[in-house]
């Protein structure tokens, strides 16, 4: 299911530096992809996290990712320097508040 190029993910910019690498993929919706990617062991719920980005644009501010972009919604990747680890977690399906 690798996402089309003029689709949306998330990306958390400022974070791409730290280790580990995290994405994870929502359910398709608008013109988004549902990915969402960032560095470091901590999600943050912070407002402006993420900022947009069109996948076309992945390969020039985070190459490592690219490798997972083919995974379908529900499923997980870390990629550190000493593991990788892709899962599928079904909560990522639920959208529902």
């Amino acid at each position: 299911m690798e996402p089309h190029p003029n689709q949306k993910l998330g990306l958390a910019l400022d974070t791409l530096h730290l280790e580990p690498l995290n994405g994870l993929r929502h359910p398709l919706q608008g013109d988004t992809c549902g990915w969402y990617i960032w560095g470091g062991p901590e999600l943050s719920q912070a407002a402006g996290f993420f900022q947009p980005l069109h996948v076309a644009h992945l390969s020039e501010r985070c190459p490592r990712a690219l490798k997972y972009l083919a995974l379908p919604p529900g499923w997980r990747f870390l990629d550190a320097s000493d593991r990788e680890d892709v899962w599928y977690d079904p909560a990522l399906l639920d959208l529902a508040d």
